[in-house]
């Protein structure tokens, strides 16, 4: 197949998905296609598993699970948010038959339409739930020094605060899986600076100690030896489950809102206010980041959409300005800060992950497969 490179004043855009030039690091072949996209055809060869591959894998590892919860209350944990992924996650492993315990991330910002959504999910597919409720002072500082920060990943406080209560949990209850939504199909690739660090905790504490006024006595975190604990110790597993089917995000929709109830909140991770905010609002403005485009063209690899189909959507608005201005109202004053202090972020300069003490170097030292083991990610 052909592909047209567009070109126009301000950036160059990628032949076969929608990634362009707004990505400082992005790198184009003479046929104008993207390390984006070569980087999603290296992951999908590797990681998502298809025809009988997938239905063997897929029993064996039902069989493990089961095997090894025997005579446990649970034999395996999920996190839910009320997002598709997570509700979908939910929804096939009731269906395998598996026992899994439930665990929600309260860090101040679900929004009311992801806690019905939790609600709903859990009640029809009959699952327990553990919620923990984050310290909000201790969140708010942590957030708050992100912004300070500058970088483009103000989301690691959250992810990695999930990731630490997910493996408490199933340390605490003896379960050695923990079955994630994220996936290759919808999710793969996202430009490195846009989203690095939430497995970093010498980042996150770099930034925190750099802006950030209390101490994060409660905050859920790990470092590289507890997460050496948990992996290598305790022998836990972070299992891609969607990498074991076929992940049609549309249909997966139409499955939950069918059968359990779920409704749409109109946007990826739009099931909470703070990332929607951020994403739609604090990265467009501040960093030229348009997280559509690593979302829309993750569809375009995983064949769920075309490329004119993904050129379409964007020029439809999904965060009118209406529900920009309350949220920005509202993020404001939950954060403790006025509007001056506000736009003195926002104007304050670009920075990356870079920029502060990190164990990236040394992720990267590790080969391909110790760095697997160490993150946890199978499938």
């Amino acid at each position: 197949m052909t592909h047209q490179v567009l070109n126009t004043n301000r950036h160059t855009v990628c032949s076969r998905c929608i990634m362009d030039t707004t990505d400082a690091d992005i790198r184009f072949d003479a046929g104008g296609v993207c390390n984006h996209c070569r980087r999603y055809d290296e992951l999908a060869r590797a990681r998502l598993f298809r025809g009988e591959q997938a239905k063997q894998r897929l029993e064996a590892l039902v069989a493990r699970i089961k095997e090894e919860g025997r005579n446990k209350p649970y034999d395996c944990v999920i996190g839910v948010s009320g997002g598709v992924d997570s509700t979908y996650v939910a929804y096939l492993v009731k269906s395998f038959g598996l026992r899994p315990l439930a665990v929600h991330l309260d860090n101040g910002w679900d929004s009311e339409l992801a806690v019905k959504n939790v609600e709903r999910t859990l009640k029809n597919l009959a699952l327990d739930l553990h919620t923990h409720v984050i310290d909000w002072e201790e969140f708010r500082d942590l957030q708050l020094s992100f912004l300070k920060g500058s970088t483009p990943d103000g989301e690691v406080p959250t992810d990695h605060a999930i990731l630490a209560t997910l493996y408490r949990i199933a340390a605490e209850q003896g379960l050695r899986y923990i079955l994630s939504g994220t996936n290759v199909a919808t999710e793969a690739v996202v430009p490195l600076k846009w989203g690095y660090g939430y497995f970093d905790w010498k980042y996150i504490r770099s930034v925190h100690r750099m802006f950030g006024r209390r101490k994060l006595r409660t905050y859920p975190h790990f470092g590289l030896l507890r997460l050496a604990y948990y992996v290598l110790w305790k022998r836990i597993r972070l299992v891609s489950i969607l990498n074991y089917v076929h992940y049609d995000k549309l249909a997966a929709m139409r499955t939950l809102e069918n059968e359990l109830g779920w409704v749409y909140y109109g946007g990826k991770h739009y099931e909470s206010i703070y990332t929607r905010f951020f994403q739609a609002y604090v990265l467009p403005r501040k960093f030229d980041i348009d997280m559509r485009k690593p979302h829309f063209s993750n569809l375009i690899w995983s064949e769920q959409w075309t490329r004119d189909q993904a050129l379409e959507a964007m020029t439809r608005e999904d965060y009118g300005q209406a529900m920009a201005d309350e949220d920005r109202t509202y993020v404001i004053k939950k954060l403790g800060i006025d509007e001056a202090q506000f736009e003195e972020i926002m104007r304050l300069p670009r920075k990356t992950f870079l920029d502060y003490s990190n164990h990236f170097s040394l992720f990267e030292m590790l080969s391909g497969a110790k760095r697997l083991a160490l993150m946890n990610q199978d499938g």
